[in-house]
């Protein structure tokens, strides 16, 4: 019962990637139409590389992320009217043992390899793909060199200073402030990065070049901060960007709840997105406002439904999936639609200029648009929380300006 609602999802998901493909860019058909006068293909199948670790200390993180690329080869089987197949690299979790893996994928002249996890695996990847010239497009890893001056290499991860944008947009669009705090760990490149673009987009929403009216950094090691609340508080701010750790956050916000604080939104990243964030705060958790990276509670799209009702017929409706699963069959549904677009497997800079022009695709975990760089402009849901459990607040679409 359940291979035949498999099979009949996939027959109206291959409708719906058909019709995405009707509205590609017209700078992509003009590109396309130099091939107009070619042979037909001799292969008689699609061959996608999966470059992951599958065995050794990220073995299972790299499962994850195959979970969500066979999960959509089940739905989507087929691009260009052939026959995918899934050729598997192990790189092993070993930055050596990556470098003959991604070589030994290459010989096999994939259309395209999605992975790998670990940003350094993908780093190995990143000059013989671009020498082979076969496009990948990375899944959860957000290291900035992966994809930055190579126009090969894409991710469907957001890099983790975008969310200093998304939390920027929800403290303006949704909370209506036009002036918030920065608390951060002195020192820290993340936090520091973090901050700078909610900072910038601050400024930016609303013109005020002092739309971050107090900046405080605290030591590595402090447990007290009641002396940093009260400054916010006597600047009477009601939002307070804290790109901070989860075990900082339940210091912070316990002691800002105990402040009498309440009135007062910390806006946080991905990493307290989990039920320790929930655990360790309790009530206090109710303060906090985080990005995610994906929310299976959220429908942004049909996308994201069809692959939620795929995932529970598969592994049951009490299951949630995890953000990489949803991210890396966000990576194969994108890697089909560009393939169906150019109606070619083989040529890789053509795949990737098709790749690089996929514009609010509507993948799983999201609207995805790329930049420049490749890496997404997309839908990032902002939670909060409430009687001990995770709710939508706030969903931003992607941003252009």
């Amino acid at each position: 019962m359940r291979r035949r609602y498999l099979k009949g999802l996939a027959i109206t998901l291959v409708v719906a990637l058909a019709t995405i493909s009707f509205t590609a860019c017209a700078t992509l058909d003009a590109f396309v139409d130099s091939f107009s006068g070619e042979e037909p293909e001799p292969e008689g199948t699609v061959r996608i590389g999966v470059f992951e670790p599958m065995s050794g200390p990220d073995k299972e993180k790299g499962e994850l992320e195959i979970m969500g690329i066979q999960l959509a080869n089940e739905l989507f089987p087929t691009a260009m009217k052939k026959q995918v197949e899934l050729i598997y690299a192990d790189n092993q979790s070993d930055i050596t043992i990556a470098e003959v893996a991604i070589n030994d994928l290459i010989a096999k002249r994939p259309a395209v390899v999605l992975g790998s996890y670990g940003d350094i695996n993908s780093l190995v990847a990143v000059e013989p793909l671009e020498k082979a010239k076969i496009p990948a497009i990375a899944i959860t890893n957000t290291n900035p060199l992966v994809t930055s001056n190579n126009p090969y290499y894409f991710r469907v991860c957001y890099v983790e200073t975008y969310q200093g944008i998304a939390l920027a947009k929800f403290a303006v669009e949704s909370l209506g402030v036009s002036t918030a705090a920065i608390l951060r760990e002195e020192g820290s490149d993340t936090a520091i990065a973090l901050s700078q673009t909610f900072e910038d987009k601050m400024v930016q929403m609303t013109g005020d070049t002092n739309a971050i009216s107090t900046l405080l950094e605290y030591g590595g090691k402090e447990k007290d901060f009641t002396s940093y609340l009260k400054k916010i508080r006597s600047a009477g701010e009601k939002v307070v960007f804290l790109p901070a750790s989860v075990e900082d956050a339940q210091m912070i916000l316990t002691q800002a709840k105990d402040l009498g604080m309440t009135d007062v939104k910390f806006l946080g990243t991905d990493v307290w997105s989990n039920e320790d964030f929930l655990l360790k705060l309790g009530d206090a958790a109710e303060l906090a406002a985080i990005s995610v990276v994906y929310a299976a509670d959220t429908s942004i799209n049909d996308m994201s439904k069809t692959f939620l009702k795929a995932y529970h017929a598969k592994y049951g409706e009490d299951s949630e999936p995890d953000p990489a699963v949803a991210l890396g069959f966000d990576a194969y549904i994108i890697a089909i639609d560009s393939l169906n677009r150019i109606g070619t497997a083989l040529d890789g800079a053509l795949l990737a200029k098709s790749i690089a022009l996929e514009t609010v695709f509507p993948g799983a975990s999201g609207n995805i648009t790329f930049d420049i760089n490749g890496d997404p402009m997309k839908s990032v849901v902002i939670e909060g929380v409430s009687k001990g459990e995770f709710v939508k607040l706030y969903t931003m679409e992607p941003i252009f300006e």
